[in-house]
This record gives C-alpha cells, sequence and structure tokens, in this order.
C-alpha cells in the first residue's frame, strides 16, 4: 500500500484495527511510535546493484489499555511525516513486535487494515544456479486426448 492509498482509506473509516497475518488483532491500545524514511542501497549476490525506499511505520503496543489512536490522528502523523518523506508516493513497510521486530506490507481488507508477511528472495537466481520453481500439476486436472493410442488389446505395447 502507498501513502496515499493509506490516507483515502484513513478518510473512510471511523476506528483503526490491524490485523497480523495469522488474523489475530493487534491490541486497540496501540501507538504509532515512528513514521520514517527507510532506505536500503545493496548489491545482490549476482554482482547487482539496488536501491528501495519505503515509508515505514512502527506499531506499538503498551500498558496504557485506555489509548486509542483514531483515524485522523494517524492521518496527522502521515501529514507531519512528509517533513521525512517529502511528497513521494512511497510503499509502506509496517514493523511490529513479534519474536523480533517483524516488517510487513500493508493492506486494507473489510475496513481494516492488514499486516502482511514479506519473504526473502534471491534476485539474481540466474547467477546463483537457483533451478527455477517448477509448475505443480494436479493429474486430475490434465486434460486427455478421447482415444488413448495405448488401450487394452489395442497392439501399442
Amino acid at each position: 500500500m502507498k501513502i496515499s492509498e493509506l490516507k483515502k482509506h484513513l478518510s473512510t473509516i471511523n476506528s483503526l484495527h490491524f490485523v497480523l497475518p495469522n488474523g489475530t488483532s493487534i491490541p486497540a491500545h496501540f501507538h504509532i511510535t515512528e513514521m520514517g524514511l527507510s532506505t536500503k542501497h545493496f548489491i545482490d549476490c549476482g554482482g547487482e546493484i539496488h536501491s528501495e525506499k519505503l515509508a515505514n511505520i512502527q506499531v506499538w503496543v503498551a500498558n496504557d489499555f485506555d489509548h486509542r489512536l483514531k483515524p485522523t490522528g494517524l492521518s496527522k502523523i502521515v501529514d507531519v511525516s512528509k517533513k521525512i518523506l517529502g511528497d513521494e508516493d512511497l510503499e509502506i513497510e509496517v514493523e511490529y513486535q513479534t519474536e523480533t521486530i517483524g516488517k510487513y506490507s500493508l493492506e486494507f481488507k473489510n475496513g481494516n487494515f492488514t499486516l502482511v508477511a514479506k519473504y526473502t528472495d534471491c534476485l539474481a537466481k540466474v547467477n546463483c544456479g537457483t533451478p527455477a520453481k517448477k509448475k505443480k500439476l494436479v493429474l486430475s486436472e490434465i486434460e486427455t486426448t478421447k482415444e488413448s493410442c495405448c488401450t487394452p488389446g489395442g497392439g501399442c505395447c
């Protein structure tokens, strides 16, 4: 989700709900402790150079159980973050504490912001010798010809 999409969704809801990939809701008394610019300049195992810029939002849960951030409050945080982010419509990455700091993409489903798990990947599979992913086939879905050349008593074997 990009910043513009987040702002659009915030204008359509009355309360904020964040849901983890496993369907568990983040407690309603969460805080947004940071919003900033995350940049990554790196080289992959094939020698190619890459750059990545993201808007980063950190979600944190404290023990102040009466705290509730409203959509307008998060919208104000996004507006203030323009001092750091500028006007670029960046993709959003959410940080949330699990066993370690988890990094997630963000989607909007059924009135909730859903954290979507991110995975590592090799960007230079050809150079690494990593085999291409094989297409999985379901044998029952493979079309067969109506007449087989090898039928019992057909003499092909």
